[in-house]
């Protein structure tokens, strides 16, 4: 398992603009072969703040999620409403038990 963690702060006055551009890249990665979970979360502190926390099955999905065209897609639409650069870290799993529920 590997996980992503990035982290967004993004101008006030594209708010909306950037929930809807990344939910639809949220929907469509949750749909590829490699993604164990794709979660897009805000932060409950600053309403400009978001983390997208992305769980992959293998070290060769990462890859191939920057090469899809719905991430191709939300990276040249929400770039220009970043408030600075979007920061990575990534994470090796250790413990990630599957939920059925």
């Amino acid at each position: 398992m590997h996980v992503v963690f990035v982290r967004v702060k993004v101008k006030a006055e594209r708010l909306d603009d950037f929930i809807e551009a990344t939910l639809a890249n949220a929907r469509a990665s949750n749909l590829e072969p490699g993604v164990a979970r794709f979660d897009f979360l805000r932060s409950s502190d600053d309403p400009t703040r978001f983390v997208l926390v992305e769980a992959y099955k293998d070290a060769d999905a990462p890859v191939a999620h920057r090469a899809s065209a719905h991430y191709l897609a939300w990276k040249a639409a929400v770039e220009p409403m970043m408030d600075g650069p979007r920061t990575r870290e990534t994470f090796a799993g250790i413990y990630v038990p599957e939920h059925t529920a």
